[in-house]
């Protein structure tokens, strides 16, 4: 998998390079108000880009959030994307003015990916899950235990990023992708996974813990 670049998601350097080269441009023409227009986007997409360090917790067994954004709700499945048996949905909504980076819920290798195109629906609606474009990503964490972290385009969110390939071994917390302009992710877990968050708590992808899996637990 490709290395990173920070503080800054590299997906944004054509939006920030292009907005300051045109506010460049209408500055030397002398056209002030299109120049402030733009560099005023310029700071907006610079914004939205962002990619701050994280401090990721240690311990074994843990599943941290995978985006920034405020859990929509936590429930038990009949099934799951690339996953066998009943599981437990944790979904993580992302407005445009969250980090729209997304880490690694645990260690553990990709096992599997699956892309599925579908539609833009606002992505905190119910149907979204379902219907629209999204990226499963099936992971093995340290202990044997199997779990899929989702990405879900949304209304505004056109575009799914995942640098993650079959194969690799992603550390905790490490960067794999992002979603373009507001989304959500959902994690589905074995529900033998003690969940420690509940709908409406902030997440910060990377920092917060979601579930915590333990031999008692298993």
């Amino acid at each position: 998998m490709l290395q990173e670049q920070i503080p800054v998601a590299r997906e944004g350097v054509p939006f920030i390079g292009l907005s300051a080269f045109v506010a460049l441009i209408c500055a030397i023409l002398g056209w002030p108000v299109p120049a402030m227009a733009f560099l005023v986007l310029c700071a907006f997409i610079l914004y939205f880009f962002r990619d701050p360090d994280r401090v990721v917790p240690h311990g074994k067994g843990l599943v941290v959030s995978p985006a920034d954004g405020r859990v929509l709700e936590v429930t038990e499945v009949e099934s799951a994307p690339l996953l066998a048996g009943r599981a437990r949905r944790i979904s993580v909504f992302m407005n445009v003015f969250n980090v729209h980076v997304n880490r690694s819920p645990v260690a553990g290798t990709v096992k599997d990916i699956s892309y599925l195109p579908g539609t833009f629906l606002p992505a905190d609606r119910h149907r979204a899950m379902v219907q629209n474009e999204q990226n499963a990503i099936l992971m093995e964490d340290e202990h044997g235990n199997e779990l899929t972290v989702v990405q879900v385009a949304g209304l505004i969110a056109r575009r799914i990023v995942c640098r993650a390939e079959p194969g690799d071994w992603l550390r905790r917390g490490q960067r794999f992708g992002m979603i373009r302009f507001g989304s959500r992710l959902d994690c589905y877990i074995p529900l033998d996974f003690q969940v420690l968050v509940k709908a409406g708590d902030k997440t910060a992808a990377g920092e917060t813990v979601l579930a915590r899996w333990s031999r008692e637990n298993g």
